[in-house]
């Protein structure tokens, strides 16, 4: 009998410091597919309409996520937590994906990257205010060693994109890509107690479907105007990737993350996101990562185990 007892000091630190390596092990996987999708969007975008290939993505999730529900047969939330996730989705898959298209139009790649890795930092921000969230002075610091490794890994190329024409980011498109931060952190944290009781898949397919619609139809003249039957393989190939493994089965694995670790601790696993872009388009298109990019990875590490410890 004494060899099952446990010490109450042991029962609290062992309590306050959960370990979920699986759901651990699906965030770093997800990161993989983000990651992955970086090379993916780039070549998309080239051959589609940046509204056009969007929309096109958005929608392939949102199908077939909705097929994948009713092929499960998991139970549905009530009127109301449905109402509520369309509602959800219309921010985090909508307008999150509308001011960062628009935003990165007019800015610099690195910029909007920077900006969008405050995301951690404003989910902690946002949940402490509502009181899901607790900040401790681990996570603030894992959270400021994730932005000093992300803004290493962002201006650490030593290069000028060809592709960038203008050399001073614009205050206006800042501003957006700063909205489209804010709109994916307010989401993630408004989504968290209904991961606790509405199924994942569903939960997917319902707020995939909300952000689909008015994607849609503000993307509609750049929809129509695409020659849909003669696109080459390679923009499906794009379109598929992007769709079903980075908005469907990679949001999965996101949304089992809010669910068990919580919005920021999840959210650090996105700053993985551009360490495994640099590494793709090393393999793929020969883009050697510098010294200070390689020192951005590391401070990234650092800083997820800081949240993780």
């Amino acid at each position: 009998m004494s060899s099952t007892l446990v010490e109450p000091h042991q029962t609290a630190a062992n309590s306050s410091v959960p370990h979920h390596w699986g759901t651990d092990a699906l965030l770093v996987l997800m990161a993989l597919i983000w990651g992955v999708n970086f090379i993916v969007v780039k070549v998309g975008a080239q051959l589609l309409q940046p509204l056009a290939f969007n929309s096109g993505r958005v929608t392939i999730a949102a199908v077939a996520l909705g097929f994948i529900a009713l092929a499960m047969r998991e139970p549905w939330p009530t009127r109301r937590d449905a109402l509520a996730l369309l509602g959800l989705g219309v921010l985090g898959n909508g307008l999150y994906q509308w001011f960062f298209i628009e935003g990165i139009a007019r800015t610099r790649a690195g910029d909007a990257a920077l900006v969008l890795a405050a995301a951690p930092a404003l989910m902690a921000i946002i949940g402490r205010i509502l009181g899901v969230e607790r900040v401790t002075r681990r996570k603030v610091l894992g959270i400021g060693a994730s932005l000093f490794g992300m803004a290493l890994v962002v201006f650490g190329s030593g290069k000028t994109d060809p592709a960038i024409t203008r050399d001073v980011a614009t205050l206006a498109g800042n501003m957006l890509v700063l909205a489209a931060c804010f709109c994916w952190a307010l989401y993630t944290v408004l989504l968290k107690p209904y991961t606790e009781r509405v199924p994942g898949i569903p939960l997917s397919a319902l707020t995939m479907v909300g952000g689909a619609i008015p994607l849609v139809a503000v993307s509609m003249p750049q929809v129509a105007a695409t020659p849909w039957n003669a696109l080459p393989i390679g923009a499906w190939g794009a379109l598929l990737y992007s769709g079903l493994l980075a908005l469907a089965v990679a949001y999965l694995f996101w949304y089992r993350g809010v669910r068990v670790l919580g919005p920021t601790r999840s959210a650090m696993y996105s700053n993985l996101q551009p360490v495994v872009a640099l590494v793709v388009a090393w393999i793929a298109l020969g883009e050697k990562p510098t010294v200070i990019q390689v020192l951005g990875a590391v401070a990234i590490m650092t800083g997820l185990l800081l949240t993780r410890t």
